[in-house]
């Protein structure tokens, strides 16, 4: 019992950090990315089209090994659960770049799609 209501207060809290900061982004704060490739079981790639990103956390050259096409600034979707259906590959919008750790909490199929080796979980600016 003890532990349930722990794991209950953790979620509660998350949740309300969570809104907090969705409401401070503001999309002069964030990046502008576009989805650039939507891989099979949420293995997608995103580019930094413009912004300022630490060259350490991206791939500032990434070939996909099926296709031939190269990819700047470039990085793996690692927040899959909390990414909008509604983005399109192609598609250009803003986010910031998350601290917190991705939460596992949704399901994810095992089939491969290549992704740069570099990814990053990001919260969509409103």
């Amino acid at each position: 019992m003890k532990n349930k209501v722990e794991f209950l207060s953790l979620l509660l809290a998350m949740g309300l950090l969570s809104s907090c900061k969705r409401e401070e982004l503001s999309k002069t704060t964030c990046l502008k990315g576009r989805l650039a490739l939507k891989g099979i079981c949420m293995n997608y790639v995103i580019e930094v089209v413009e912004g300022q990103v630490d060259s350490s956390q991206v791939e500032m050259l990434w070939k996909n090994p099926m296709s031939g096409k190269t990819y700047t600034q470039a990085f793996a979707l690692k927040s899959i659960c909390s990414f909008p259906e509604n983005i399109k590959e192609g598609d250009e919008f803003y986010f910031s770049i998350s601290p917190l750790p991705e939460d596992k909490m949704c399901a994810q199929c095992k089939a491969f799609s290549p992704v740069p080796a570099k990814g990053l979980s990001i919260e969509i600016c409103e």
